[in-house]
């Protein structure tokens, strides 16, 4: 009796571990998810606008959310308009998100 309860409990065990790691993982990824969607404002500096592909390229600094290091990288803009603001050179405060993949850029203001 004793060796069927300690067997019984070693295969509860066994099969409840892997569940409770992936419950951990789809917390992890949903908070990641969640910071990444509320994105955090980053600093940069206009390289290039691109309005037919609604793209901008970005000198940037770090963006934490991203966990993207500084660099410089082209970006979609989630709305076109934000594309007629901003020129080659200007400073810039902006939010990105990952979309899918996709870099985009939510939010593209011009820097006094």
């Amino acid at each position: 009796m004793m060796k069927q309860t300690i067997t019984t409990l070693v295969l509860a065990i066994a099969l409840a571990t892997p569940a409770l790691a992936q419950q951990q993982a789809d917390e992890r990824l949903a908070q990641t998810s969640a910071a990444s969607a509320a994105g955090d404002t980053a600093e940069g500096e206009v390289r290039k606008v691109d309005k037919e592909t609604s793209k901008v390229t970005l000198k940037h600094g770090e963006i934490k959310s991203l966990d993207m290091p500084a660099m410089t990288m082209v970006f979609v803009v989630k709305d076109k308009a934000m594309l007629d603001s901003v020129k080659a050179g200007d400073k810039v405060r902006f939010k990105a998100v990952n979309d899918a993949g996709k870099f985009t850029v939510t939010e593209l203001k011009v820097m006094p």
